[in-house]
């Protein structure tokens, strides 16, 4: 198995101060990796420095076939091409549809057959349940069906790798556990999924591998 992350005594600095050091991690493809730690942890920063928003202050991080020391800013846009992004607070835009959500951010990475955008809208759409409800905007959803739009969105490109930071933190349980159960299956059909999470009740629930953030390092 093939690693899509490889880190070797990384070292990540927010505001001139140290967020985490002597960071090795090796996550491989279609594997599912919990980052648990308090708040300010460091868990953001990792997950950001993957999709190269926090530059790599120190040590050898390649993630799929990119160096991230050596990363040209022309090439951050394709390497966050392959990796969908799920976050807490949604981040939907609130004046157009579900579907015109999803249909903007494949305009944007370049997608200009509209067949094609209807077609992989509609696959994304049946993935997490919500083709029946893509025609209503963000504030006619509830939370639980807001977040299956953004892991739609996550998916809409055919990522390797999926971060989800918090997914469940704005949820109910009984939706939390429905988020996280798709996230899992998302990894079963071959992409890598990292989510980071305060709920031990749901690592417990769907068993993972899991890795710690504290004392500004992971284990």
């Amino acid at each position: 198995m093939a690693n899509v992350i490889d880190y070797r005594d990384v070292e990540l600095h927010r505001q001139d101060l140290i967020a985490l050091k002597h960071v090795n991690l090796s996550v491989g493809e279609g594997e599912f990796v919990y980052l648990i730690g308090k708040v300010g942890s460091g868990k953001s920063s990792l997950l950001k420095s993957i999709y190269a928003d926090i530059p790599i202050a120190s040590g050898e991080a390649r993630v799929l076939d990119y160096d991230l020391n050596t990363i040209k800013r022309k090439e951050i846009p394709y390497l966050r091409r392959e990796i969908g992004i799920v976050f807490q607070d949604f981040q939907l835009l609130t004046d157009r549809s579900a579907y015109s959500n999803l249909r903007f951010v494949l305009e944007a990475t370049g997608w200009k057959d509209k067949a094609e955008i209807e077609k992989r809208i509609e696959e994304v759409l049946r993935g997490v349940g919500m083709l029946n409800k893509s025609y209503k905007n963000p504030h006619e959803l509830s939370g639980g069906e807001q977040q299956r739009i953004v892991i739609a969105r996550a998916l809409l490109n055919h990522p390797r790798i999926v971060l989800a930071d918090e997914p469940t933190g704005n949820l109910d349980p009984a939706t939390g556990e429905a988020i996280v159960s798709r996230l899992h299956e998302i990894a079963r059909q071959g992409t890598s999924v990292i989510m980071a999470t305060h709920n031990l009740a749901l690592v417990e629930q769907f068993p993972a591998r899991v890795i710690t953030c504290e004392n500004r390092t992971i284990k």
